[in-house]
């Protein structure tokens, strides 16, 4: 299975999902998949540049995380006035990142990225 078809079931599965891209720690994307909406046509432009922004972020969270002992950052999520952002890690060099619309099921988004960690990290 393609990360181009992991991803879309990722975003279209979980009931409000905007988009969802596979990131560097660089907070570059490798690939990303949109949902058919107008918030997610809003956000493609600027989802790169946020996962930049996010991703040091990310990196401050896991240098804390060290100096606490508390070992791999697994999963952070961001809840904004227009949507959330769940960031679950792959491994040490990549990241998943879902935008989720406010009324979405984060619980379900939550679950679908780790269902499919393992897929994407032998995509990978």
């Amino acid at each position: 299975m393609s990360f181009q078809s992991l991803l879309r079931s990722i975003v279209d599965g979980c009931g409000g999902g905007i988009g969802v891209a596979l990131m560097g720690n660089d907070g570059i994307p490798i690939d990303q998949a949109l949902a058919d909406s107008d918030a997610a046509r809003t956000l493609e432009e600027e989802f790169g540049a946020a996962g930049v922004e996010f991703g040091r972020i990310l990196e401050e969270i896991r240098k804390a995380s060290d100096a606490l002992g508390g070992g791999d950052v697994r999963e952070t999520v961001v809840s904004l006035e227009r949507f959330s952002l769940i960031f679950h890690g792959v491994d040490e060099d990549y990241f998943l990142v879902l935008a989720l619309l406010p009324d979405g099921n984060l619980g379900k988004a939550r679950y679908l990225l780790r269902r499919h960690l393992p897929a994407i990290r032998d995509e990978l």
